[in-house]
């Protein structure tokens, strides 16, 4: 709920499905890209950013998955308080990142001033 509520557009699905998490997938959160996934363990609920070290935190909401240089996560435990509006900040930047990269990417939004094509070499005459 607190996703939707931080993007309309975003998409909510279930991939990857596997016998070893009994068939039921992990959740995924998208808009342009992943923004999120959440997994359930026997003592904390995770929500993992997929591009999380390249999102601001000033509220400090990233707690688990700190050491690597793409995805952070946040840990829930039971009886813990959700900061509603610093996870929504969140996510909205996690959007941000993703559509500022797609937009990037669109061969559309191509620089006009991008180098010529150099001609080939003639072969020399014998």
């Amino acid at each position: 709920m607190i996703i939707h509520q931080a993007d309309a557009e975003v998409v909510e699905e279930v991939k990857w499905r596997k016998p070893s998490n009994s068939m039921q997938g992990v959740p995924v959160w998208s808009h342009a890209g992943i923004i999120c996934t959440g997994e359930t363990y026997k003592n904390v609920v995770k929500l993992t950013f997929a591009k999380g070290a390249s999102l601001a935190d000033p509220s400090r909401l990233f707690n688990s998955s700190l050491e690597g240089n793409t995805r952070r996560a946040i840990d829930f435990h039971e009886g813990d308080k959700i900061d509603e509006q610093a996870l929504q900040a969140l996510i909205r930047a996690a959007v941000a990142l993703n559509t500022s990269a797609a937009r990037s990417r669109d061969p559309r939004r191509a620089r006009a001033t991008a180098r010529p094509v150099r001609a080939q070499k003639r072969p020399k005459s014998v």
